[in-house]
């Protein structure tokens, strides 16, 4: 749907740059006395539409961007996660402090425990995972809500805040290692950031597109209908310069 209305959007203003040239052509037949129509003001309000449009478009580009940079940086999150409790357990850390661990894990996992992983004593992140499946293949786990980015970040410094209170956890691993678990939660808050500002930064451009298109009485739309009243009021409503106008169609639906 928001496809169809971004179209829409340019379908309006390329209308109205129709509009405006066929106006034009009119020469000193087009003499309106209400300023919002004459010939300079609509040239004006063409660019600044075709302007607006293009802006919008790079910010929504900044916005897909961030999206697609944040996605990279969580890509390695529940696999990273996964990797730590197994060097919890190795690390032969307090079994509460294992339990706790894997609670975190489940969160992270978007999933609950089950019965079969309440019975076992392997207590692994895969276990209850179908027993022919390959390694890094997961059974399909009921979500517990918590799957968003910030949810799953929040967890998954829980995660790396409880190893840290774990004397034994010692990895030789660079990864695993609190201080390059803290940078990554740095770089993945960041990566959050960047994709709320470029959203605001969007959704910001957008308003001020629909003001200038859809604005009551003065935005682009309410304009091209006061142009072809005026049209109409000099050459008639069977004139063949009202028909130009006529078929021009503005979308007021907007996104």
């Amino acid at each position: 749907m928001a496809a169809q209305f971004e179209t829409g959007h340019a379908k309006n203003v390329a209308n109205f740059n129709s509009l405006v040239s066929f106006c034009q052509g009119y020469g000193n037949t087009y003499n309106p006395a209400l300023t919002a129509i004459q010939l300079s003001n609509l040239q004006t309000l063409a660019a600044t539409a075709l302007t607006a449009l293009e802006d919008c478009k790079s910010k929504q580009l900044d916005y897909d961007q961030a999206v697609d940079a944040r996605m990279l940086a969580f890509a390695e999150l529940r696999p990273l996660s996964q990797k730590m409790v197994y060097a919890l357990k190795a690390s032969g850390a307090p079994a509460l402090s294992i339990e706790g661990a894997m609670t975190i894990y489940r969160k992270i996992q978007g999933r609950r425990k089950t019965a079969k992983e309440e019975l076992s004593d392997a207590g692994s992140p895969d276990a209850g995972a179908d027993a022919g499946a390959t390694p890094g293949q997961e059974q399909q786990y009921i979500s517990v809500s918590q799957l968003s980015f910030d949810n799953v970040l929040a967890n998954f410094s829980a995660l790396v805040s409880l190893v840290s209170k774990v004397s034994a956890y010692q990895p030789n691993e660079t990864a695993l290692q609190v201080s390059s678990l803290t940078a990554y939660i740095a770089a993945l808050q960041a990566a959050n950031m960047l994709v709320a500002n470029a959203y605001t930064d969007w959704s910001n451009f957008r308003i001020s597109r629909n003001a200038l298109l859809y604005g009551s009485g003065s935005g682009l739309v309410a304009v091209a209908g006061q142009v072809k009243n005026y049209v109409k009021s000099i050459y008639g409503l069977q004139s063949p310069q009202y028909k130009q106008l006529s078929g021009l169609q503005f979308i007021t639906g907007r996104n």
